[in-house]
């Protein structure tokens, strides 16, 4: 089984208590723990979304701004935090290199799948950025197809949460966690795993997806080894 890993963070979770930006402390501690699995023998790829930055959907939520350019905006903004996450790395020591669907010669590679998987070999972290490249899709959308596209093993998203819960457990005292979910049950439950497109594409592919919390020390590599208790599995 290859040891090739894709890790899709939230562009949220960057911001830490400011609730926009980028907080360099987060930035510095998803560093360390990206370096935790490279040192473990792991090939890691990353996409990371953009909404602490600007979301396309809310953007173009009352008709100013076309919905086609809402969601480009939103792309570039994962081409910032792309870069942001690459000097991250690197400040610590790894060889990174950033790839972007959307071509941006100065700032990173264009997205080509064949280097990209070279760079996995050789030990570099890839950077995904720019989602897809196409808009009405989501960063989750993105994150399913560059897994795919790697041959990535698994897929984490890492999130503000230790998992799926039945109803939004900071709502409520009773939500219970779902620690293994078919591909089925999340899409006909409508639980938000990922959005229905991610999960479908999940599916064909026979790509599992664990969602775990990014803020607990040493959760990727423990999962990344197989303990999916810290998480919930979608297989």
């Amino acid at each position: 089984m290859t040891k090739r890993i894709l890790v899709k963070f939230s562009g949220e979770a960057l911001a830490g208590e400011n609730g926009y930006g980028i907080d360099t402390k987060i930035l510095n501690f998803i560093a360390n723990e990206i370096k935790e699995l490279v040192e473990n023998g792991f090939e890691i790829g990353i996409v990371v979304g953009g909404g602490n930055i600007i979301r396309g959907v809310n953007a173009a939520a009352d008709g100013i701004i076309k919905r086609t350019s809402g969601d480009y905006m939103g792309m570039l903004a994962t081409v910032i935090n792309g870069v942001a996450i690459q000097e991250a790395l690197e400040h610590i020591g790894l060889d990174a290199r950033l790839q972007s669907a959307i071509d941006m010669q100065e700032i990173g590679e264009s997205f080509i799948v064949r280097r990209a998987i070279r760079h996995l070999e050789k030990g570099r972290v890839v950077v995904f950025a720019g989602g897809t490249g196409n808009p009405y899709f989501t960063t989750d959308t993105a994150a399913t197809l560059r897994a795919s596209e790697i041959q990535a093993a698994l897929l984490v998203k890492a999130t503000k949460v230790d998992g799926v819960y039945d109803k939004d457990p900071n709502k409520f005292n009773d939500a219970i966690k779902l620690n293994t979910l078919t591909y089925d049950e999340a899409l006909n439950d409508h639980i938000k795993v990922m959005d229905d497109t991610a999960i479908a594409l999940a599916k064909e592919n026979g790509l599992p997806i664990a969602v775990c919390n990014m803020f607990h020390a040493g959760n990727l590599l423990a999962i990344a080894n197989g303990d999916y208790s810290l998480c919930s599995i979608v297989k």
